[in-house]
């Protein structure tokens, strides 16, 4: 039996392209709808050779037209804005682009008759956290125009559900990181706001240091520890929730994380290890709202959902992520 044909908003991106990856190997079509602001057009051409079309997920035209020429049974919306401090500095284009134009989506898709999507949603809605590891239960109060704009969508999409039957899966990811195992997709951001790609630039010679904003918190070694979940583990829980969004016809919400934390200074240490090189480092006072420690619960995940991370070793998810960025920017 053919597998159904999902629409994957933001599929040329790098959470993006991995799960549209993830879901062809499991027989699903996809159809790609992407601006291209992150995506990368060759790597849809040269890997994934899915339909790509090149556009806005506020183009009700656009979308009316997608809908008409494609049977698209559900969305993987991953399109969005997703820096932080970029969000803090530009909220208009934050709640614009992810919360307006999610609007538009969603309304397209219901007067199509598509009823089931998955969300990219993030760790960043529940702000500051109050207990570790955090569970989906843990209050949401974002602290960023970015988590604001998340959760807005998250209720919107509850509401729905109550209103018009719209299911939903949505995903609160801490940090992606990695890149396929096998070296055909990985991170690729201009300018490069991430950790890991930051400190193997630096190994690459593409930068002269890693900065390390604060070695005063209250943690082992004083700095920051967070969450990194290898894409291709994100990946596979978005096939997962897909398949339960399409199985069950019901509507849930799931940390996506590793469920260990990593500091700074563990990261760079991993990163000697798997390089060979030396990653000179400067330490520097702290970015204001940066939390001591961010790590989920992925338990929900793992009971509800059977997802098992495959690659929780933070020496692997550096390894793939160093064979990607010495192919893509040597």
């Amino acid at each position: 039996m053919t597998k159904p044909t999902i629409l994957v908003t933001g599929g040329a991106g790098y959470i993006g392209s991995h799960t549209v990856l993830a879901l062809q190997e499991k027989g699903f079509q996809c159809v790609i709808l992407d601006n291209l602001t992150y995506g990368h057009q060759d790597l849809v051409e040269t890997v994934l050779k899915a339909p790509l079309i090149i556009g806005n997920i506020n183009d009700r035209q656009l979308l009316e037209k997608i809908f008409s020429q494609y049977p698209i049974s559900a969305i993987i919306h991953f399109a969005a804005y997703a820096y932080v401090g970029e969000s803090v500095k530009a909220p208009l284009k934050y709640y614009q682009n992810n919360l307006v134009s999610t609007l538009t989506l969603l309304e397209t898709a219901l007067a199509q008759g598509v009823q089931k999507i998955v969300f990219s949603s993030t760790c960043a809605t529940y702000g500051n956290p109050q207990s570790i590891p955090i569970l989906e239960s843990h209050p949401q109060n974002p602290i960023n125009p970015y988590g604001a704009s998340k959760l807005a969508i998250e209720r919107i999409l509850q509401d729905f559900d109550t209103a018009y039957g719209l299911k939903s899966v949505i995903f609160r990811y801490f940090n992606a990181a990695g890149a396929d195992p096998d070296g055909r997709l990985g991170e690729d951001h201009d300018p490069e706001p991430h950790l890991i790609p930051q400190v193997l630039y630096t190994a690459l010679g593409r930068q002269s240091q890693i900065n390390i904003f604060g070695t005063d918190y209250p943690t082992p070694d004083g700095a920051c520890i967070r969450d990194y979940i290898h894409v291709s583990d994100l990946a596979a829980a978005h096939v997962l929730g897909l398949e339960y969004l399409l199985r069950e016809n019901t509507s849930n919400i799931f940390n996506l994380g590793n469920g260990n934390g990593f500091s700074v200074k563990e990261i760079i240490d991993s990163a000697r290890r798997v390089t060979g090189q030396a990653i000179p480092t400067q330490e520097c006072p702290r970015r204001p709202g940066d939390p001591a420690i961010l790590v989920g619960g992925n338990q929900k995940a793992k009971e509800t959902l059977g997802w098992i991370p495959r690659y929780p070793d933070i020496d692997v998810i550096i390894s793939h992520a160093w064979q990607w960025h010495r192919r893509r920017h040597s």
